[in-house]
């Protein structure tokens, strides 16, 4: 099969050529249809309960996403609070209402947010903090004073020092925030140069411009690697119009697997953006591989079509390894729970199969088809002429020797080398920001450090908590109604008053569909009031009746009426008490810098009723007064602002939690503490709580990234580990091939714990690739020494000659990768400077641990790996 294919790429390169680019151009026709997915939310399934729970708490509590621009004055004495910022700041504020896609009713800027102040005992009167910009530096103070009366507003509006002030622009949806951001700055930029220093940070924003920024990387990185890795391989072979084929292979490979994922109608999402990255190497790796023995065969024939049937009889059964173990590596990744995780490795172990194919096809005919016999003059190495491959030639031949004659002493190193990676695992941190994917100058990273230091937290969780439905509660009411009108409809009928007994067999009838109705509504509050107004409509109609059923009626109602306040929960002082005590519990965490709820609103409001006596900041003590308090907040200019803090039935409440890091760690550890703490002081009344909120949105999809590409590695260590045993037809060998393999992921996790780098979403994904790319050396060299062994007679002999074109085509490839994705690590963006990095580091670590441990394996286990005897006496690897 592998000769046909080779031979029709060499009889008809035209052809070969022609239906190349045909197919490429098909998988381009709707290239234009290309949609961008930038919200690391779609990490998980729609259906996933916690995304499922975020999304209701946003709806119920009529939730948006900000965007957070902060304003920090240092120069003047009373920072911010100066005629001429706030002025600055009130011109912003209006500017930003009437941005496309902000929600304008609940922008929280100075010039939006009411002043709360009493006006006499038990009333209150609301006004904007600042209707208009001061008039003068006395006003600018007073303004001060008001904000850091109000306990809403300090540290999250307003910073405790004065010196900055905080505007929360709500947007529609996260797609638009990056636009929002540009529209703002194009606001500030307006303004007049002054003393002001502006910043623009959040999630969204932070989530979205990494998204755009993305794209604009790829599209310069990739290029730039590719231009590396064509001078790299110009250096080795001499012929640029040679070294053009495999850049051609991974063009179209690139063109090809992105332009399928486009017409298959799949988004365009961080991920999926990564896939141009990982199949550059992976495209050009086997092109590298036939140039190079091309280079070294060449002299030997002085004929392209000969020298490539040789190249392709040596080289395309460990190719075609290759192309399966990587396939099947990338493929199990469709196993995770991550989306857009499973659609990266579906496509990526498609796009590999493509470089296959090509690679067989296109560099054969490419060859024939652009590159004369004349223009191939004095091309490649002459037999037994040592000096003519360069350093990298003696290199590994050098190492050939060492492993020769210390294989031991390799093997122990080795062995060393593990327990020390071993170590630096126990290390490694599993953590992730998406404000950190930016360089440390970026400017979201600096307003995310500076806004921060002045503010009580710009990332933002919602810990809610619910109340029980009831429903036991009102089924237990209902049946002592039940009870109560069936004894007085049977009394009435023996006392003859069937209009009474009838009355009452309606009443009883009624509430039944009442209840039914309810339960499964899930709402036992509509059951209360429904069985309320059936009372009211009734009552009328029992004149007749005696004192005692109208006086039990009425005591019945009494009962039902204080059940609905009664469910009112979140109108309770206890349970709004104990609201405080877990803010305040939260308070000492030190990464929660604020917390705001219903609790703190009602002391606002409560003490301004008392005529603003600090006393009097403090829960009220009757569901009265905090009914007041609540109805009083209702006057304002933003009455529904209420519903943001607890919902219209009172029975979910909703803390704001303000964190000064976006760290998955931090989040975790904060979630952990207050569910601890809850843990051991339960709310009453059966009150539960969630989470909710971007921050702890991350913390999900990160734990599943982190656990799915864990099992993934896992599983494809075993899938890869059976494919070996199984294609080399040894259970031994299989398990040699792994040990590079092992090495190398045990060595750049191990070094990744011991510098202190986070294991985040680009770490995890590479795990993947450091899989695909190990093994495949491994691969080429164990099919070639097994040939030698075969050829030679012994290990000996083979070993020598491993140190020459199969040693070379292996250093070769890991220095054309290594060094020419170099390009990534000066990348604006944290993630490709980590790939670029580890990229390296796989390609180095493999290829050194290929050609140093696995001979060193095969020197000291030959006897156990060379049985059989061929025929002519030389001895073929079975076990």
């Amino acid at each position: 099969m592998g000769k046909k294919i080779v031979d029709f790429a060499i009889t008809r390169p035209k052809l070969v050529m022609f239906l190349a680019l045909l197919f490429t151009a098909l998988t381009l026709l709707r290239i234009g249809t290309l949609t961008a997915d930038t919200d690391p939310e779609n990490m998980l399934d729609p259906d996933n309960a916690v995304r499922v729970f975020h999304n209701q708490v946003k709806k119920d509590f009529d939730l948006s996403d900000m965007v957070i621009l902060g304003v920090v004055n240092e120069d003047h004495p009373d920072g911010v609070f100066n005629v001429e910022t706030l002025g600055k700041i009130h011109r912003i504020t209006m500017g930003a209402r009437e941005i496309e896609g902000v929600v304008k009713r609940d922008v929280m800027a100075p010039s939006t947010v009411d002043d709360i102040v009493q006006s006499g005992l038990g009333s209150v009167s609301f006004s904007y903090l600042m209707k208009a910009p001061p008039a003068s530096q006395q006003e600018a103070l007073h303004m001060r004073e008001r904000s850091m009366a109000n306990p809403l507003l300090q540290g999250t509006l307003v910073s405790e020092d004065g010196r900055a002030l905080a505007l929360y622009v709500p947007i529609e949806s996260k797609e638009i925030a990056h636009r929002v951001s540009l529209e703002l700055q194009a606001l500030i930029d307006a303004e007049p140069a002054g003393a002001e220093d502006y910043h623009i940070t959040g999630l969204p924003v932070a989530e979205d411009t990494f998204g755009v920024e993305m794209f604009m990387q790829m599209g310069l990185s990739a290029p730039l690697a590719g231009l590396v890795v064509l001078l790299l391989m110009l250096w080795f072979f001499k012929k640029p119009v040679l070294v053009i084929s495999p850049m051609v292979v991974a063009m179209l490979t690139v063109l090809m697997t992105m332009g399928l994922l486009i017409s298959m109608g799949f988004t365009l999402h961080i991920m999926s953006s990564m896939i141009p990255i990982f199949l550059m190497p992976i495209a050009v790796v086997d092109s590298v591989h036939i140039l190079s023995v091309f280079f070294d065969r060449y002299q030997s024939f002085n004929d392209r079509a000969k020298t490539l049937r040789a190249v392709m009889d040596e080289l395309f059964v460990p190719m075609l390894y290759t192309t399966i173990t990587t396939m099947a590596g990338f493929a199990s990744l469709a196993l995770t729970p991550i989306p857009p995780v499973r659609v990266f490795g579906a496509f990526v172990a498609l796009g590999v199969g493509l470089a296959w194919l090509l690679t067989i096809t296109v560099v054969p005919a490419y060859i024939m088809l652009f590159i004369s016999e004349e223009k191939l003059k004095n091309f490649g190495t002459t037999e037994g002429d040592e000096d003519s491959h360069g350093l990298l030639a003696r290199v590994v031949r050098t190492f050939g020797r060492l492993t020769r004659g210390h294989a031991k002493a390799w093997l122990v190193a080795t062995v060393f080398v593990m327990a020390g990676s071993a170590y630096g695992i126990t290390l490694i941190s599993i953590n992730d920001n998406p404000v950190n994917w930016f360089s440390k100058d970026h400017p979201i990273r600096v307003a995310d450090r500076v806004l921060n230091e002045h503010f009580g937290g710009t990332y933002g969780a919602y810990l809610v908590l619910e109340a029980p439905a009831g429903a036991a509660a009102v089924q237990k009411t209902h049946d002592k109604l039940e009870a109560f009108l069936g004894a007085k409809a049977k009394a009435a009928g023996q006392a003859g008053a069937e209009e009474v007994a009838e009355t009452v067999r309606l009443l009883e009838e009624r509430l039944g569909q009442l209840l039914a109705d309810s339960l499964k509504e899930a709402n036992p509050l509509q059951l209360v009031e429904g069985l309320l107004v059936a009372l009211e409509l009734r009552v009328e109609q029992l004149d007749s009746a005696d004192d005692d059923v109208l006086d039990a009626l009425d005591l019945i109602y009494e009962g039902l009426e204080e059940q609905r306040l009664a469910m009112h929960l979140f109108k309770s002082p206890e349970l709004l008490r104990r609201v405080e005590t877990l803010q305040a519990q939260m308070a000492q965490d030190q990464l929660v810098g604020k917390s705001n709820s219903l609790a703190d609103m009602v002391k606002k409001v409560y003490m301004e009723l008392m005529e603003g006596r600090p006393e009097h900041f403090r829960i009220p003590d009757s569901p009265a007064a905090v009914a007041q308090s609540i109805l009083s907040f209702q006057s304002s200019h933003d009455p529904d602002d209420v519903f943001h803090l607890v919902t219209p039935d009172y029975r979910r409440l909703n803390i704001w939690v303000q964190l000064k890091s976006g760290d998955n760690r931090d989040m975790e550890a904060v979630v952990a503490s207050i569910n601890g703490y809850l843990e051991e002081n339960p709310m009453p009344e059966g009150i539960t709580h969630s989470w909710a909120g971007l921050t702890y949105i991350n913390i999900v999809w990160q734990d599943n990234m982190v656990t799915g590409m864990l099992n993934s590695l896992l599983g494809s260590f075993a899938i890869v580990l059976v494919l070996m045993s199984v294609l080399f037809r040894s259970v031994s060998w299989g398990v040699i091939s792994m040990v590079p393999l092992s090495v190398t992921i045990a060595f750049i996790y191990g070094v990744i714990g011991l510098v202190g780098k986070d294991y985040d979403m680009p770490v995890a994904v590479l795990s993947s690739l450091t899989l695909g790319m190990s093994i495949d050396f491994a691969i080429h060299y164990i099919q070639r020494a097994r040939e030698l062994v075969k050829e030679k007679g012994s290990w000996a002999a083979a070993s020598r000659e491993m140190a020459e074109a199969p040693g070379r085509a292996i250093s070769r490839n890991a220095v054309v990768i290594a060094v020419g994705f170099t390009p990534l690590l000066f990348a604006g963006l944290i993630p490709y400077r980590t790939v670029g990095i580890l990229l390296g580091g796989i390609m180095a670590v493999s290829g050194v641990g290929t050609l140093i441990i696995l001979p060193s394996l095969i020197e000291v286990g030959q006897k156990f790996l060379f049985k059989t005897p061929t025929p002519s006496g030389s001895q073929e690897g079975q076990v």
